[in-house]
């Protein structure tokens, strides 16, 4: 009895077996179908994707699948996940209460609804049809996660005017919050200034010289010297340079400056410079270097001279590259004036203005 009740029991097993077979094999499959198309050429651009910044303005843009009726699109953040079927947790921080929609492009009339929450942006517009079509918009006045990290955003499109019902069309997006890297550096402030009786080329290493001999002085023929000033600087008002220092003397003997701009007058007793190439005597060179800056009044003109103790003698009110000037020297002696060593020591002084 217990083979024949085991080869029953066989018979019946395998019988509901070969049922459950056919039943698998033939009877109908159901799959779920909720959304009829997907999103395409979807983006999502942050005009800011720092940490927690306010005010950010969410660049979002795709392209309709699915031509037909559509009355509001929804924006989606989480946290987790950007499967358009997933649960949504909202990223922590994130703020779109107060968000705003500009820059509406392919549909124009979008406007933010009410039925919109802290990480649930749905614009709506009234229900029309509306083509295949890429738009786009700028999602404003929302504020960042708090943590640095990748989040996502769904894109949903309804026929209805508030986000309910079937959606149309969706997909998925991702982007990132970033902590900001700061860069600096710094450019010092800087002024290169030099004098010498010649400088090599245009650096102040090559500088020489110190002292100039007139030797003897007459009063038939003007004596002439000159020395060299290198001059740069990254100052944004550029730089003064001033001359100081009394005329020649011999005691209480002087042979005067020339206070008034003028040529150079043998048989007269008068001491002046300039920073120009002269003829008359033949003495000094032009400024070289820098485009910017030059030699002030007074002391800018061809073969005429001029001291006066204190006078800027050139400028710049610009970034200056290196200028090279030449300083001619004339000194001029009438038969009356008194005999003796005649000297002077003069001092350049050049100011930066930052």
């Amino acid at each position: 009895m217990v083979g024949v009740s085991a080869k029953k029991l066989l018979r019946k097993i395998s019988y509901c077996l070969i049922v459950a077979a056919v039943v698998l094999a033939t009877g109908p499959l159901h799959f779920s179908s909720v959304f009829a198309g997907q999103a395409q050429d979807r983006m999502l651009e942050l005009s800011d994707n720092t940490p927690a910044t306010h005010n950010v303005i969410y660049h979002t843009a795709f392209r309709i699948l699915t031509a037909g009726t559509i009355g509001s699109v929804e924006v989606r953040f989480c946290a987790n996940s950007s499967l358009v079927n997933d649960p949504c947790v909202a990223p922590w921080g994130f703020d779109a209460l107060h968000v705003t929609v500009n820059n509406r492009q392919g549909i124009s009339d979008w406007g933010v609804s009410s039925n919109s929450s802290v990480n649930d942006v749905i614009l709506t517009r009234p229900a029309s049809p509306v083509g295949a079509i890429p738009i786009s918009f700028d999602l404003g006045n929302i504020i960042n996660p708090t943590d640095s990290g990748s989040y996502f955003a769904r894109v949903y499109t309804y026929a209805s005017t508030d986000g309910s019902g079937p959606a149309t069309d969706s997909g998925g997006l991702a982007f990132s919050i970033n902590d900001s890297f700061v860069v600096s550096a710094e450019v010092p402030p800087y002024l290169i200034f030099c004098t010498g009786v010649s400088i090599s080329g245009f650096d102040c290493s090559g500088a020489s010289g110190d002292q100039i001999n007139l030797g003897e002085l007459s009063s038939a023929v003007t004596s002439s010297a000159q020395s060299q000033m290198l001059v740069a600087t990254n100052a944004g008002s550029g730089y003064n340079i001033t001359s100081s220092g009394n005329s020649f003397t011999s005691g209480n003997n002087v042979i005067p400056g020339i206070a008034f701009m003028g040529f150079s007058l043998p048989g007269k007793s008068q001491f002046g410079i300039n920073l120009r190439k002269n003829t008359k005597p033949a003495v000094g060179e032009d400024p070289q270097g820098g485009a910017t800056g030059g030699p002030n009044a007074g002391y800018n003109t061809v073969d005429h001279f001029k001291y006066v103790n204190g006078d800027v003698i050139a400028s710049n009110n610009d970034v200056q590259d290196y200028k090279k000037y030449t300083v001619s020297y004339i000194v001029n002696v009438s038969k009356a004036q008194p005999p003796g060593v005649y000297s002077t020591t003069l001092t350049y002084i050049c100011v930066a203005n930052f």
